[in-house]
């Protein structure tokens, strides 16, 4: 199973990293697809306990800058746009759906949605440069390598979602 005990999923079974944009798009599904279900639904409340084992988890690891990281429980690897941009979404559709308690995640989401102001200056690096999609696994990546390059920007659909879910 790739959800571990602490709600995050691995990248794979033999891949025992939590990737940030991987545990985005579950997030995010997990959100659009608890809207979609109806209340009745019989596997309901198991995906209603995984979105919110998963969502408490995150909010100790979103960094002092409102981000989650490219791999989210290492501190060493950089901030990372489209799992913020996905996270935040996840959180502010809990939080207006009322499936999030608290003000902790109020809090998370904002400080995640306040990132749209500074995305011109961010970027993520990659080791050896912009070769391909394989750069971004993260059992490729290395924050010291003497090498490494910006890449573009990722996350922009996330925070169009997450100005969505702000308008819902």
């Amino acid at each position: 199973m790739l959800q571990q005990p602490n709600g995050l999923f691995y990248h794979a079974p033999d891949v025992p990293f939590f990737w940030g944009r991987g545990n985005g798009w579950t997030a995010a599904g997990m959100a659009e697809l608890l809207r979609s279900l109806p209340a009745d639904h019989p596997n309901r409340p198991r995906i209603l306990e995984s979105y919110r084992k998963m969502l408490a988890t995150l909010l100790e690891y979103q960094g002092e800058n409102g981000m989650w990281r490219q791999l989210i429980d290492r501190p060493e690897a950089w901030p990372e746009t489209s799992c913020t941009g996905m996270f935040t979404f996840a959180m502010i559709t809990g939080v207006k759906q009322g499936w999030l308690q608290g003000s902790q995640y109020t809090r998370a989401a904002r400080n995640g949605w306040a990132r749209p102001d500074q995305l011109p200056q961010l970027r993520r690096r990659r080791p050896g440069g912009l070769r391909g999609h394989e750069q971004t696994k993260p059992t490729t990546v290395t924050t010291s390598s003497a090498n490494a390059t910006w890449a573009t920007l990722h996350g922009q659909a996330p925070i169009l979602w997450s100005a969505s879910a702000l308008l819902r």
